[in-house]
């Protein structure tokens, strides 16, 4: 599984402007709702929960917000650079800066799990990062998160 299967060009947000993690999950939610034709409170309430369960706010300013939903037809994500680092009560107890979101459909099971993992091991390249970090630009985010790894390895 690619990033490019689940993320579009206007899938991103080079500049959130949020002051809290309840804040950050309502504007992307609204913006999920517009991607994926869903309604924007049903995102938001489906990652609240998963949020209640345990942060998804993974470490080194990075959050992985997720949730399943019934009437989605594929995966969808997300991902926004944030204009300031918020707290996100992550693992490590440091701001948030960079976030992916992912929604799937019920039925996703192992594709979920696998876009996870992918989104993980691409988030975990502290290079990646700080290129994310150092870009305002949505089309240069879009390169970077979607450079396949052989061309990063090169």
């Amino acid at each position: 599984m690619e990033i490019t299967d689940i993320l579009t060009s206007d899938s991103v947000v080079p500049a959130l402007r949020a002051t809290s993690k309840k804040q950050a999950l309502q504007d992307l939610s609204r913006r999920a709702a517009t991607l994926t034709g869903m309604d924007e409170r049903t995102i938001f309430d489906v990652l609240m929960e998963r949020e209640r369960l345990g942060t998804t706010g993974v470490g080194n300013g990075i959050a992985i917000p997720h949730g399943k939903l019934s009437n989605l037809k594929r995966l969808c994500g997300l991902f926004a650079r944030l204009e300031r680092p918020i707290d996100f009560q992550a693992i490590d107890d440091q701001p948030v800066d960079l976030i992916f979101l992912l929604l799937a459909p019920e039925s996703a099971g192992a594709d979920h799990l696998k876009a996870l993992a992918r989104i993980s091991r691409l988030l975990r390249d502290k290079l990646v990062c700080e290129k994310l970090r150092g870009t305002e630009k949505s089309e240069a985010i879009y390169a970077l998160l979607t450079e396949s790894r052989e061309t990063r390895a090169a």
